[in-house]
């Protein structure tokens, strides 16, 4: 289920680049958002780590050139080293939840920060969400509304 996720959500996302204009936070991201939907905490981690990195890349484009593939490799490598820092330390542990707090994937926090950097942040996050919402509905009609495990 997981893999029919990833590449729906390509085909979501490829979708809304063509009609929009606008990514759903990176080729991959609204297919990994989606097999979270029932973890906002997980969510809303992944969307702090990656505002930090969109704050940090901005601070650093004041002081050195910072666009194009520079950008999306600090962005990436950014948001590796927090999630890596995250998942590590336990950082969110204290999160009262009924579930483990973690970081979605080692590269998505670094796709969303580069697309809010590119597009702008209400953009990119609108994308995400409503792409998200279309692929894991059309998760829960092919597999007819099987829970989801993740890997």
């Amino acid at each position: 289920m997981f893999e029919a996720a990833i590449g729906l959500g390509v085909l979501v996302s490829l979708f809304f680049l063509e009609t929009f204009g606008t990514t759903a936070g990176g080729i991959v991201v609204a297919g990994y958002i989606a097999m979270f939907l029932h973890q906002p905490w997980t969510i809303l981690g992944t969307l702090i780590i990656s505002f930090a990195v969109y704050l940090i890349v901005k601070l650093l484009g004041k002081v050195m050139f910072i666009y194009g593939r520079r950008r999306m490799v600090i962005s990436i490598l950014l948001g590796f080293i927090f999630g890596w820092l995250v998942r590590t330390y336990g950082i969110y542990s204290g999160i009262p939840a009924d579930y483990s707090v973690n970081v979605i994937g080692y590269i998505i926090p670094g796709l969303i920060a580069n697309a809010m950097a590119k597009q702008g942040i209400t953009r990119t996050l609108t994308v995400m969400f409503v792409a998200a919402v279309l692929v894991r509905l059309m998760i829960n009609i092919v597999f007819g509304g099987e829970l989801i495990s993740i890997m």
